[in-house]
């Protein structure tokens, strides 16, 4: 081919190749928009960049200068992009237009996609079995006109609109599928009456309908990340409120050292702990977890700090505080359930009370013996029924004596070969830092929990833990 008609060809396929090249550029800006934003509602960008992009590879690989550029091995493989391309544009479109809509409009869709699906793996199918590249085209297009035909009447009906449209304001759409749609009349009817209907024609009216789709897209992606930028705020003030109605800090009480340490998974948290100080010499510990996470969750955590009040008069008394609490949370759980555990210990004598609803056990590590025990003194759970009998367990305290409270987020975490930190490691460990103070130990614990979870997992519960050391 000489440089001449090499030139020409060139200046005959500029529109499509510009064409092409703006088109797989809007689909990798959707691309990037979607990957910034990286969190829920960026979906619509994402087909909006796939459809944009298929209906640019079209394009290019119609062009022969394209096809004269690239290696000779892709001779062989373009038929059968154009003809993918050709079937996959309404495919994607559908995908795309699929996320704007709402109801039995959204039923309606998604069964013209599976039509678009059918005919696009019929087409390309017979394609590689006849090498007919024509065969379903018309269906394709003829299914393109009655969802582009029904999308418009949505979109110029108010009350349709408003009911079948998850966009209020969608007149920019509106506009540009109007503009779409007249431009595809007008090459429809002047192609049979040989008018010549230049290609930059059809790439312009794609080009009004890609970019009114973008600008609603866009919109809908701004709404979203404001409204989740208000629910942060939101949580972020729950979460103050919430750490508000937990204890300022720790009691002074005779003889006793007390740490503890309280990790959300989240904002805000199901776990809950309370300290009930009488005077230097008594004081009642509560520890409790709620089933579930996040805002439910806390809810009912913070419904705990207020069931309290209906123990007062009984803190001494373990067994009539998890029943009194019991009683009081029954009716608000809501088919979730809580676990608690409560220990009062009394310092000038030097004994404990200990009861618990379904709560992991208490540690108790007694430095005359060097021996580390569980105790556990179960009732149910809060929630399985109206009342229940919760056993108490005596227990006589000595200097040097640990006791450790915490709810399940301490033991549950697992490691990369999926075995939990479970009660073995965690009575490891309070063994071999027997020496350490009560908040050495608690930094120790958190820790090393860390250190067993990959470094790519996320806390995966709530995490509270109350040590107790006896001086």
């Amino acid at each position: 081919m000489s440089a001449q008609n090499e030139v020409a060809m060139l200046r005959g396929q500029l529109i499509d190749i510009i064409a092409g090249t703006f088109f797989l550029l809007i689909g990798l800006i959707a691309f990037s928009a979607a990957a910034i934003g990286r969190r829920g509602g960026v979906r619509i960008l994402v087909w909006l960049g796939i459809w944009s992009a298929i209906f640019g590879a079209n394009l290019l690989v119609i062009s022969p200068v394209i096809t004269l550029a690239l290696p000779h091995s892709f001779e062989r493989i373009r038929p059968l992009l154009l003809v993918a391309t050709s079937y996959l544009t309404l495919v994607a479109a559908a995908l795309a237009f699929l996320e704007l809509t709402l109801g039995k409009m959204r039923r309606v869709l998604q069964v013209w996609l599976a039509a678009d699906v059918a005919i696009a793996v019929a087409g390309i199918g017979w394609f590689l079995v006849t090498g007919a590249t024509q065969t379903f085209i018309v269906y394709n297009q003829l299914l393109a006109a009655a969802g582009l035909g029904l999308l418009v009447v949505i979109m110029l009906v108010p009350k349709l609109s408003k009911q079948y449209l998850v966009i209020s304001q969608h007149r920019v759409l509106a506009i540009g599928t109007l503009i779409f749609v007249a431009e595809a009349l007008y090459a429809n009817i002047a192609v049979p009456l040989r008018y010549p209907v230049p290609n930059v024609v059809n790439s312009l009216g794609f080009a009004v309908l890609l970019l009114s789709f973008g600008y609603v897209a866009l919109e809908m992606v701004v709404t979203h990340e404001r409204r989740l930028l208000s629910i942060d705020k939101e949580l972020e003030i729950a979460r103050q409120l919430q750490f508000s109605i937990l204890p300022a800090g720790v009691p002074e009480v005779r003889n006793l050292r007390i740490a503890a340490s309280y990790l959300p998974m989240t904002a805000v948290a199901g776990d809950f702990y309370e300290f009930v100080p009488i005077d230097q010499h008594h004081v009642g510990f509560l520890v409790a977890d709620v089933s579930g996470h996040g805002v439910p969750a806390a809810l009912i955590a913070s419904m705990i700090k207020v069931a309290m009040h209906s123990v007062d008069g009984y803190t001494h008394d373990p067994t009539e505080v998890l029943r009194r609490l019991g009683n009081s949370l029954c009716k608000e759980l809501s088919g979730r359930f809580v676990s608690a555990a409560y220990l009062w210990i009394d310092s000038a004598t030097r004994t404990a009370r200990y009861s618990a609803a379904g709560h992991p056990p208490l540690l108790r590590w007694r430095a005359a013996e060097g021996a580390l025990t569980r105790i556990e003194s179960n009732g149910l759970l809060f929630g399985v029924q109206a009342s229940s009998d919760y056993p108490a367990c005596n227990l006589a305290l000595a200097s040097g004596d640990r006791l450790l409270l915490y709810t399940d987020g301490l033991t549950e975490p697992e490691n990369a070969a999926g075995e939990p930190f479970g009660d073995r490691k965690l009575e490891e460990v309070v063994r071999e830092n027997q020496s350490r103070p009560a908040a050495e130990l608690s930094e120790r614990l958190l820790a090393e929990l860390r250190a067993w979870q990959p470094a790519w997992l996320t806390q995966q519960d709530d995490i509270t833990l109350i040590v107790i050391d006896v001086a």
